[in-house]
């Protein structure tokens, strides 16, 4: 059991789909005390952040070649089931020459010595969703900081686990959310900072991304973990990038609250077809030709406490061109992303190509001048993973609190979970819970100035 009686057990995605949804209500409308702020909180600085990564798949390697770039960093340690993994990640570290790392790999919990290891600071996880709950709830128990992938939590008694757990060990739990550091994110959310947009009343994301083929590659995703994820579950699975910005923007969390989303998702017209068709050509697929599919649109509507919408947008199937949307619309101004080019206005006709210049030569953020053009150099979806690594790391050296903090990545998770509830029952409405326990009410916003140099 976890503190505040919430089971600790997980939920299959068929389960969720078919027959815990009373699980998901109860869970959601858990009241939290709250043990100890998170939001805030500055733990003690580090002179030199030692990191351990795990999972050295396509996002670990990424991670693992950004990292040495940044000042006052080491890799100290790499994990992994594969050996041919660690074996690869060995190779690159000897031809930058850098020192090797202590490996812990050949088995499926390894990676339970590397959080055990003293000499690690930071537990860097880059696994399949159902495992980042675990090894972060393990390496905070184990005294280390924890940033992982997205969704931070699978389910939202995961999520309860990763705040109560925070708070108890005062270490920090960050989800990766790189599209919080995207450059048009970034001078969104300075502007909304600025008054640009007077008061921001409603916002839009998403992630539209066709990924069929991924999906369906033997060797693209380890075990195909996630078609496995999309087999019997059906909301929006993959919400954060479109999510986790516009929540910055909105102050969620940080003086508004989510109160209340509503889900609907159409039909499968694609993965089902899709594995049917390959299952009569290969055997191996005929596991995935069974099951129910989650429609290929999803959209969830969510109303904060204070009357503002956030809609939210899944569909990783429908052959169309990716987009995020992200779209800010205030009672002065508005912003969108997409397509692009991104665009601004403060009355019924986009800005030009002229003041669109203005716009970002005045409200790109201090962070984006320092390191925006080697960020686009060491890359990482052009540049914004460098910037959220940079930004992790310069918090953990200069006492700074991190801009997204783990009250951040339990509500940005379980707006799978709480979807799902909502598509299975018809698009009813349900509350989201209060991880802060009140605080969001004093709480205050990200500040993306304050930096340590």
């Amino acid at each position: 059991m976890v503190a505040g009686g919430l089971s600790s057990c997980r939920l299959t995605g068929a389960e969720t789909l078919t027959g815990n949804m009373d699980s998901i209500r109860k869970a959601a409308g858990h009241k939290h005390s709250q043990q100890f702020n998170m939001c805030g909180y500055v733990a003690p600085r580090l002179d030199t952040v030692r990191i351990g990564i795990i999972g050295l798949g396509v996002r670990g390697t990424m991670a693992l070649e950004r990292l040495p770039y940044i000042e006052g960093i080491e890799v100290v340690a790499l994990s992994d089931k594969y050996p041919d993994r660690i074996a690869r990640s060995r190779e690159f570290l000897k031809k930058k020459g850098l020192p090797p790392a202590k490996e812990y790999g050949g088995s499926e919990e390894a990676w339970k010595g590397m959080c055990e290891d003293s000499g690690i600071d930071l537990i860097y996880i880059c696994t399949p969703w159902r495992l980042h709950t675990p090894m972060a709830v393990y390496a905070m128990e184990n005294n280390k900081h924890a940033a992982t992938e997205i969704p931070a939590a699978v389910t939202i008694e995961e999520a309860w686990q990763l705040v109560e757990t925070s708070e108890r060990t005062r270490r920090y739990c960050m989800m990766l959310e790189n599209v919080c550091y995207g450059f048009f994110e970034l001078l969104t959310l300075n502007m909304a900072r600025q008054g640009f947009f007077g008061e921001v009343i409603h916002a839009e994301g998403a992630y539209i991304h066709d990924l069929k083929w991924h999906n369906f590659d033997k060797d693209y995703y380890s075990d195909m973990w996630r078609l496995k994820e999309n087999q019997s579950r059906n909301g929006s699975l993959y919400p954060t990038h479109g999510l986790g910005p516009v929540c910055q923007i909105l102050n969620i969390n940080r003086g508004d609250k989510m109160e209340y989303l509503t889900s609907m998702s159409g039909n499968d017209f694609d993965f089902g077809r899709k594995a049917a068709e390959l299952a009569g050509q290969d055997d191996f697929y005929r596991e995935f030709a069974t099951g129910t599919y989650g429609g290929n649109m999803n959209s969830t509507l969510v109303k904060t406490i204070k009357g503002k919408t956030i809609l939210i947008q899944h569909d990783i199937k429908t052959t169309r061109p990716k987009s995020r949307i992200h779209l800010i619309s205030g009672t002065e101004g508005i912003a969108q992303q997409y397509p692009l080019p991104g665009r601004f206005s403060k009355g019924h006709e986009w800005f030009n190509e002229e003041e669109v210049k203005a716009v970002e030569e005045k409200y790109t953020p201090r962070m984006v001048k320092l390191i925006g053009e080697m960020a686009k150099k060491v890359g990482g979806h052009g540049g914004m993973d460098f910037i959220m690594d940079w930004r992790l790391i310069d918090c953990l050296r200069n006492g700074i609190p991190l801009d997204q903090d783990v009250y951040d990545a339990a509500l940005w998770s379980v707006m799978a979970p709480l979807s799902e509830w909502s598509v299975a029952n018809r698009s009813n409405s349900i509350d989201v819970p209060d991880f802060t326990g009140g605080a969001w009410k004093t709480n205050l916003p990200v500040d993306i100035d304050r930096m340590g140099v």
